[in-house]
């Protein structure tokens, strides 16, 4: 089928790795062993946890980037498929699928653990986007290569285009100047300036919108120069793993759609909140009927 007939509201372009999620009692100290009181695996990486929130949130996604020929990539693409995410546009060879080892308390509170091995990011050229024109574009970073060009015709098209600034790193400092919306963790806000609102002043010289998610505290933002704050959805949280993806997901959804500044930021919010209150990144993402209930429970409330 020629992709250029089928229509993708978001294209997430990034990383892409599988997840083994142990709940844990407490995190191990030095040399100490514990067991793990449950196991979860599934598919995870910002951007294809994105393309999958867009999947399972009623919109068309397609995710860009790169899995292993290997035992995790086969589990990764075929869970990929189930969810509805278009795959024409995923890279497929020898090196390993990146793996993801994570840690959960019962707080909620997580440890990860990242392998990649030789796994390098695919180059410029490894891609051929041109028959793809979706409604926005979302980049995590981790292909810095790929998403340079996809920016650039981005920008000339008028096609708006989402950061997920998780942490500093040389693909998030390439592209944190040159898309509309800069969406930025905590941690990220830190390295970048040593305090979140330090960080929102100075990202805002260099950026037209940007969020600043805090978690438990909500979020703030700037936008040209509005800015505010927003707080975050009541959940019991369980595992925050991939609350950020959820989000950054469903932000680039909201735009997507063309939704108001204040509902792109409530549509957003809630997707990370629900995630919170599954074990597992994937299995946390949530599904259209609940995340309209709990984000029509905000507008309904104001």
């Amino acid at each position: 089928m020629d992709i250029s007939q089928v229509h993708i509201d978001v294209l997430c372009v990034g990383h892409a790795a599988y997840d083994l999620v142990f709940s844990v009692a407490h995190h191990p100290a030095e040399d100490e062993k514990i067991s793990a009181e449950g196991l979860v695996s599934c598919g995870g990486g910002p951007a294809a946890n994105a393309a999958v929130t867009v999947a399972k949130l009623g919109l068309k996604a397609s995710f860009a980037g790169y899995l292993g020929q290997d035992i995790y990539g086969e589990k990764h693409f075929q869970e990929l498929l189930e969810y509805g995410v278009r795959t024409d546009l995923i890279i497929r060879n020898a090196s390993p699928t990146p793996l993801s080892a994570v840690l959960v308390k019962p707080d909620g509170k997580r440890a990860l653990i990242n392998y990649k091995g030789e796994t390098k990011p695919l180059p410029s050229a490894a891609i051929d986007f041109s028959s793809v024109t979706p409604k926005a574009v979302l980049f995590d970073g981790h292909e810095p290569h790929l998403s340079k060009s996809l920016l650039e015709r981005a920008r000339r098209e008028g096609i708006p285009c989402v950061l997920d600034a998780g942490s500093v790193h040389e693909g998030t400092i390439a592209l944190m100047e040159q898309v509309d919306y800069l969406v930025c963790s905590e941690k990220f806000a830190r390295q970048f300036a040593g305090d979140e609102m330090t960080a929102l002043a100075q990202l805002a010289e260099v950026s037209p919108a940007i969020v600043i998610t805090l978690g438990e505290r909500g979020l703030i933002w700037r936008r040209g120069q509005e800015r505010g704050a927003l707080p975050a959805f009541t959940v019991t949280a369980i595992d925050t793993t991939g609350a950020g993806d959820a989000f950054h997901g469903a932000f680039a959804a909201a735009v997507s759609l063309g939704m108001n500044w204040a509902d792109v930021l409530w549509y957003a919010s809630a997707a990370g909140a629900l995630c919170c209150t599954k074990t597992g990144a994937r299995p946390g993402l949530p599904f259209q009927n609940e995340h309209q209930a709990l984000f029509e429970q905000r507008k309904d409330s104001n």
